[in-house]
């Protein structure tokens, strides 16, 4: 299973420990199945709405387990139902992400960043929160760290993303920075790369590594495995970023990524990682 599918989910990494990874891939596999329904084929939205109330019901199955024993579940839930005993994991997480999931099957735009950051908070915070639980380190401050990180990753794949978004018809720059900036969604359709389309791509690339940054300390507040696990994800997105720069925010011609032949400089960056990196010049608050 690719982690890819899944940008912002350490899907089985090689360095979680290993009595980790079925409870990662049981919470991936829900993850990924609910975001397939808002997402994939062409269903209408009705039918995708109704789907992912099911999901609902069967957390709420879960939840009540003593009404519904576990093999009475839908197959994806039966080990997302263990998995959630064993670890004692919140719901809140789960119901988050569906949150979010069914917002994307009919809201298209997003206001301001106030608005676009609600849905991140549901989107992908809620897998930074569910890890942080699994090795029983989901403190107040760890939580927040973690929130900063996970919503860096989401508007750094945001970023990356604007033309294949904009083929689902979505659009997840706010638009008052659009306004702001004097972008139109036309330059958008047309992936027109102009002064204003540059200035308005450096401010959202600033915004995201300045969350990135932000939550950085977690990586070395977190022992082993997941600390470093963690110093990789956070140097992986600031590479995307630093791609989406030296292609002049031109995201439209080619989509910015990670190539393997980057892996040993991102070692490297994760290995000399500082207890905090600098702070941005780019403000992440609207």
């Amino acid at each position: 299973m690719s982690a890819g599918h899944y940008e912002n989910f350490p899907v089985a990494s090689l360095l979680l420990p290993p009595h980790l990874r079925t409870a990662v891939l049981d919470i991936y596999r829900y993850a990924r199945a609910a975001d397939d329904i808002a997402d994939e084929g062409d269903a209408p939205d009705g039918e995708r709405l109704a789907a992912l109330s099911r999901f609902e019901a069967e957390l709420d199955r879960i939840e009540h387990a003593s009404a519904a024993p576990a093999a009475d579940l839908a197959p994806i839930f039966v080990p997302l139902a263990s998995t959630i005993a064993r670890h004692r994991l919140p719901l809140d997480p789960f119901r988050r992400l569906l949150s979010a999931f069914s917002q994307d099957v009919v809201v298209k735009r997003h206001a301001d960043f106030a608005a676009l950051r609600d849905y991140c908070h549901r989107s992908a915070d809620p897998v930074g929160e569910l890890m942080l639980h699994l090795y029983d380190a989901a403190t107040p401050g760890n939580l927040a760290w973690s929130d900063d990180i996970c919503t860096g990753l989401q508007l750094t794949n945001f970023w990356q993303d604007v033309a294949v978004d904009w083929s689902k018809g979505r659009v997840y720059i706010p638009q008052e920075d659009l306004a702001r900036h004097g972008v139109a969604e036309a330059d958008i359709a047309e992936g027109r790369c102009s002064p204003a389309w540059r200035a308005l791509m450096a401010f959202e690339v600033g915004r995201a590594r300045a969350l990135l940054h932000s939550g950085a300390p977690l990586a070395r507040a977190l022992p082993g495995r997941m600390g470093w696990e963690l110093r990789l994800v956070v140097q992986g997105g600031l590479r995307i970023l630093e791609r989406i720069e030296a292609c002049g925010y031109d995201v439209f011609r080619a989509r910015p990524v990670l190539k393997k032949t980057e892996w040993l400089r991102l070692g490297w960056r994760a290995l000399r990682m500082p207890r905090a990196l600098p702070a941005s010049r780019s403000h992440h608050d609207p």
